[in-house]
């Protein structure tokens, strides 16, 4: 794929020149994100109508994770635009720049799928600030990568409950969480092996538990309260939202 192929006008790049758009029938589904941080233990009652908050119930779960997806495309866009990836060996521009179109990819079946069923109350487009990253050095887009990877991870793991699945809608919003997280694994682990290759880290200890005695053997879960203090003590999120209706476990 050239790189010309990967610009795009006002800073979205161009991605019906690269695939074709995944066509939904009103079908949502539902994972985790990444987002700022706020306070679930709410009854929403004192929300600031000037900001938007993710709603409740399966559409703000999809929210959330459409906002995570809208963080990661953002990110691997000025990757993608940066100094690193312009001078990288061939095979890191390559993984590169499969893990930009798949998240430009989730972002905009996300985009897709709340507004074909909830158009007004879609998370806007948000505003991120990435200046703390520097775009020319290795370490810090393979670091950065990293944390959001193994984050995204985590997150989708810990979504997973808080889906109603007490319908057929519900089940099939499971089923396609699942297989969104299970590609995000899989950029957590190439992004581990760049930094650290032929090693363990592919699937750290540090990422993995165990379950009723066993090794660790086991991705993480993480509720969305800690992913969002998380992502949010990074100061990457400009646009101010809250999450004060989020399923909890």
């Amino acid at each position: 794929m050239k790189k010309e192929l990967l610009k795009e006008q006002d800073g979205q790049r161009d991605f019906n020149k690269r695939r074709q758009f995944l066509k939904l029938s009103g079908v949502v589904v539902i994972g985790s994100g990444l987002m700022m941080a706020c306070s679930n233990d709410d009854d929403g009652t004192d929300l600031d109508p000037e900001v938007f908050d993710l709603g409740s119930g399966n559409l703000g779960i999809l929210n959330y994770a459409y906002a995570l997806e809208q963080l990661e495309a953002a990110f691997y866009t000025k990757v993608l635009d940066g100094a690193y990836w312009a001078g990288a060996p061939a095979n890191e521009k390559r993984i590169l720049e499969d893990v930009y179109n798949h998240e430009v990819i989730h972002r905009e079946f996300f985009k897709t799928a709340i507004t074909a069923v909830a158009p007004n109350d879609i998370v806007p487009q948000l505003e991120f600030n990435f200046s703390s990253v520097d775009f020319s050095s290795r370490a810090s887009v393979l670091g950065t990568s990293k944390v959001l990877e193994d984050t995204g991870v985590k997150a989708y793991n810990g979504a997973g409950k808080l889906i109603n699945v007490g319908d057929a809608a519900g089940m099939a919003y499971l089923t396609l969480a699942g297989k969104i997280v299970s590609v995000e694994a899989r950029h957590a682990s190439v992004i581990r092996d760049l930094l650290n290759p032929k090693s363990q880290d592919f699937a750290g200890d540090d990422i993995l538990i165990g379950l009723s005695g066993t090794g660790k053997a086991f991705d993480k879960a993480a509720e969305p309260s800690e992913v969002l203090a998380e992502v949010g003590a990074t100061g990457f999120v400009v646009t101010p939202f809250t999450a004060k209706n989020l399923p909890t476990s």
